[in-house]
């Protein structure tokens, strides 16, 4: 079976398709309503600017739309698939570890070399405040499902002539006109009265999990059109953890703060939003999903049995770490990173600066420059232990491939010391002695 889902995981990108990005909520949205935030990737269809569309190139990954309210006046803004995600221009820079001070670092980058003319620096230069953050840098944030159905090139066609002449004003209102009535539209453009909403579970409001539902019910109902759903996992780092997505009744029914004062003094009222809810039937978003990285195909995720294992060779790894680290006084990561500033390396790829005792340290965040820019191995060790935990949580998602190359390069981290020039050469500076409190 395996075997199976890693051929079809493979085969995921060969076709052309449109993407339906059911995000979770996270911040005002996911204490209070809950319901997220969806968008919509084509993957046959790329941004020539965040106002205009075309056919995408060779080599060329696609574009995500979706609709905002109040960025510039605009009703939608295209992004391509990489930044959307991760705020970068390819995978190869895309970190292993994030905290708010990276994310809004690269964020502000991409902002200002290929969105200014959209959202411009405040009057004294600084970055402007607001929902165009909503643009770029979505996995840092938030889980996103994602569910896939082929679309042909006609109608993709179609689709760019459309959206290049029509007009491109605030259209948002959140009851009849939001993120998902948006999506909604596109994705009945290709498939005509695929995605509704639905009177009982949300009231006649749109929602992203509902239109997702929709999407997974058509696609059961039409098994000729290819189809597949993945899941994008949040970046590991100390950024809040996203919160599960809901429909509009479910978000009340099962928010305490609301129905326990509602059982006591009004109890029909629970009942009818039980029964409401009830009737909306269950619907597990991430149910047979495959899993994202921006590298490598689709791959089925990681079972119980291989996180056990894992976890038995990061307890091991963590063990002989501690051994190697001997002095009491090492300094661990959340120290560290209060004091991490993000730059980028000469490849233009994220690394962090960071301060051990009066002397800066380099450390790379990504894998081409984790091992090779890392000035102190032990530091780079540190955050890829946060991030294996981040990724061995129970309730995490994440491909057996993704967590074995990363403890692939803890292990190399431990014997690179020797082989690095870099930190030979901060090794042997009159500076590094606080560097050795780490070893």
């Amino acid at each position: 079976m395996a075997v199976l889902l890693l051929v079809m995981g493979g085969s995921v990108r060969a076709h052309a398709g449109a993407t339906l990005f059911l995000e979770e909520p996270y911040s005002y949205d996911g204490t209070f309503a809950g319901t997220g935030h969806t968008a919509v990737y084509l993957s046959r269809v790329c941004a020539e600017s965040p106002l205009l569309l075309r056919r995408c190139k060779p080599g060329e990954q696609g574009v995500v739309l979706s609709r905002y309210h109040g960025v510039a006046g605009y009703d939608w803004l295209a992004v391509p698939l990489i930044p959307y995600l991760y705020a970068v221009d390819s995978p190869e820079k895309v970190p292993l570890y994030a905290d708010p001070k990276l994310e809004a670092f690269l964020r502000d980058r991409y902002r200002r070399k290929y969105l200014e003319e959209i959202v411009p620096d405040v009057n004294n230069g600084e970055t402007p405040e607001g929902p165009w953050i909503q643009l770029v840098g979505a996995a840092y944030d938030r889980a996103i499902y994602a569910f896939e159905i082929e679309t042909s090139a006609e109608k993709d066609d179609e689709l760019i002539r459309l959206f290049n002449a029509g007009p491109n004003k605030g259209a948002y209102k959140l009851l009849s006109a939001n993120c998902a009535d948006f999506v909604r539209g596109i994705v009945n453009f290709y498939y005509p009265g695929a995605l509704h909403r639905s009177v009982i579970a949300d009231f006649g409001v749109t929602t992203p999990k509902q239109i997702a539902k929709c999407l997974v019910r058509y696609s059961k109902h039409h098994k000729q059109l290819k189809y597949t759903n993945y899941v994008i996992p949040q970046v590991p780092g100390t950024i809040k953890r996203s919160k599960q997505v809901r429909g509009v009744v479910e978000s009340a029914f099962k928010a305490k703060k609301y129905m326990v004062p509602l059982l006591v003094w009004h109890p029909a009222i629970v009942g009818c939003f039980a029964a409401a809810y009830l009737t909306g039937g269950g619907f597990d978003p991430g149910r047979h999903a495959l899993v994202f990285d921006p590298s490598r195909d689709l791959e089925p995720p990681m079972s119980a049995e291989q996180r056990r294992e894992y976890q038995s060779r990061l307890d091991l790894v963590s063990r002989s770490i501690v051994e190697d680290d001997e002095r009491p006084e090492t300094v661990k990561w959340p120290r560290l990173e209060a004091t991490a500033e993000p730059e980028l390396d000469e490849a233009g790829r994220p690394i962090l600066r960071l301060r051990l005792g009066d002397n800066p340290v380099e450390v790379g965040v990504v894998r081409e420059n984790i091992v090779s820019e890392s000035e102190s191995p032990e530091v780079a060790r540190q955050l890829l232990l946060v991030r294996l935990h981040e990724e061995l949580r129970r309730s995490a998602r994440i491909s057996p491939t993704v967590v074995g190359n990363d403890l692939q390069l803890l292990d190399e981290l431990r014997w690179s010391r020797s082989e690095n020039p870099r930190v030979a050469e901060a090794s042997e500076s009159p500076s590094s002695g606080s560097a050795s409190k780490l070893r």
